[in-house]
Order: structure tokens, then C-alpha cells, then sequence
């Protein structure tokens, strides 16, 4: 008997959603060069050790109240398996955003260098390493190491060093400012490090959160120098949908991905508040 064969190409890509499921098992399933940009904040592998908690009688002005160590089953991988799934991800991420495209990978001391390696096996080409100041960290509880205050962002492209086509808002970058942002000044290029207050606005956070959860503001930057007109967002790790709320806010398309049943609820339900905000 025939298979039928389908050709990728002529899929129409769900845009617009949040997928439950394996980013994997739906990534392999879409044409290649879909995609504009694509941001990833995947498991950091830090779910080790022991938990830690905070639990504030007192309001910290700055730590937005109660805090804990994130200890899930999705983020506490063997090393082997954990740099198995990162050159998985990140392959399909190449194939699917195209060499005028971006991609903005998230992480920590824990996995950025995995996430370095890996991309230098499937020569993705880094742009920048940025460092992510947050200057409003939670202490250090232990006491017996520095008080970790930054998070690590590799912006990289799916082109060669003969054909850097990626795009880069370079005029834009250079006039922009930001609250809270005591580097960043109007008229001065962007360096690689970005002073962003990890806090969430009230409505970030009001149809719930997510352990490991980014600002708007963070991502907000990321699109405004590396995105352009009718630009599609890759999404493989959805969490809170942050990245797709960003998207929508600016007028771009997002495909987003999410194992867990309850975070699509909740990335669903900001996007709601979003249309509801842009209908009004």
C-alpha cells in the first residue's frame, strides 16, 4: 500500500495559538524558514539540591513579596539527556527560522555554556552574549556564595559569517530608553548589558504566574531591535506566554508551544486581556 506522503511546505502554519505538547513533536511538523524570530526560555536544569523559600511578613520594597527556588520535574534533567534535548530544540529552531531571522536563547550559569556549545555544533552563529542585570535579585538565603544578580541572553542567527543577514533595528536601538534603565541612555548605542527590574506589572501577574516567569519589558526589547513588519515569533517554550503577549501588543504573529495543560490556560487568558485591551 502508498503512504500518502505530506509535503511540510504546504502546511498552513496555526499561527496565533499556543500549542500543548512536545515543542519537538510540533516543530518537526512545520516548513522550514517559518519563522522570523524565535525566542526560547527553556528548562535551566536547576531543579537540584534543595528547596529554598522566602515567605515575607514584611513588604521588601523591590522583591515583589514571597519567593522560592523553582524545583520542577521539567527542569531536573541527567547532563547527558539535558544536552541531548538542547541540540534537538535548538536544530529544529534553525531549521524553521529563516537566515534573515533571530533567535534569542534565555538562561543561567547552570545551562548558558550547554546552550553555547550546542549551538557551535549546529553552527548557529552567536550575535551577542547579554547579560541581564537585575538589580532588584532576591539575596542569596545560604550565605556561602555571591548573590547571583544576572541571567544570561545568547542572540544568535541561522546564517553564516559570509551571509549575516539577520535583522538588527540598529537606528531604533540606539534612540531607545527604558525606565529603570540606568545604562541605556537616548542617542547611545545598546550594550550587552540591559538593566531590567525583574518586577511584573500588576497585570502580568493578575490571571496567575509562572516559576520562571520574564517581564514584558524584557521581551519588549529583544522585538524592538530584531523584529520588522508582519514578523512571525517562534515560541518553544511558552511558560506564562509572555513572548506571545509582547508579540500581539506589537502587531506580530507567534506559534507557541507548552507541555503543561495549565500554563496554556493561563497564556490564553492574558492574550484575552490583550485583544480585549486592543478592541477597546
Amino acid at each position: 500500500m502508498r503512504r500518502n506522503i505530506i509535503n511540510k511546505q504546504e502546511i498552513a502554519l496555526p499561527l496565533d495559538q499556543v500549542l500543548l505538547g512536545d515543542c519537538l513533536v510540533h516543530m518537526r511538523n512545520l516548513p522550514d524558514n517559518s519563522f522570523d524570530l524565535a525566542i526560547a526560555d527553556p528548562p535551566y536544569n536547576v531543579s537540584k539540591g534543595g528547596s529554598w523559600s522566602w515567605d515575607s511578613k514584611v513588604n521588601l520594597p523591590g522583591f515583589g513579596g514571597n519567593w522560592s527556588k523553582v524545583m520542577a520535574a521539567w527542569d531536573d534533567m541527567p547532563l547527558g539527556h539535558y544536552i541531548e534535548f538542547s541540540l534537538a530544540w535548538l536544530a529544529e529552531v534553525k531549521r524553521l527560522v529563516k537566515p534573515t531571522g533571530s533567535i534569542w536563547v534565555h538562561g543561567t550559569y547552570h545551562n548558558i555554556g550547554l546552550i553555547n556549545f550546542a549551538m557551535q555544533l549546529l553552527e548557529i552563529e552567536m550575535i551577542n552574549e547579554v547579560i541581564w542585570y537585575k538589580r532588584n535579585s532576591f539575596p542569596n538565603l545560604s550565605g556561602r556564595r555571591l548573590t547571583a544578580s544576572h541571567e544570561s541572553i545568547i542572540w544568535a542567527h541561522t546564517g553564516t559569517p559570509k551571509s549575516r543577514k539577520y535583522q538588527f533595528n540598529y537606528d531604533v536601538s540606539k534612540e531607545l530608553t527604558f525606565s529603570g534603565d540606568l545604562l541605556k541612555m537616548a542617542g547611545k548605542q545598546m550594550r550587552t548589558v540591559w538593566d531590567v527590574p525583574n518586577n511584573k506589572e500588576r497585570q502580568e501577574l493578575s490571571c496567575g504566574k509562572h516559576p520562571t516567569q520574564k517581564p514584558l519589558r524584557l521581551i519588549r526589547r529583544m522585538l524592538a531591535i530584531s523584529a520588522q513588519p508582519g514578523c512571525r515569533v517562534l515560541v518553544p517554550f511558552s511558560g506564562s506566554g509572555t513572548e506571545c503577549v509582547a508579540a500581539k501588543e506589537l502587531g506580530y504573529s507567534f506559534l507557541a508551544m507548552e507541555t503543561d495543560p495549565e500554563y496554556v490556560d493561563l497564556a490564553n487568558n492574558r492574550l484575552k486581556q490583550v485583544e480585549a485591551r486592543l478592541d477597546f
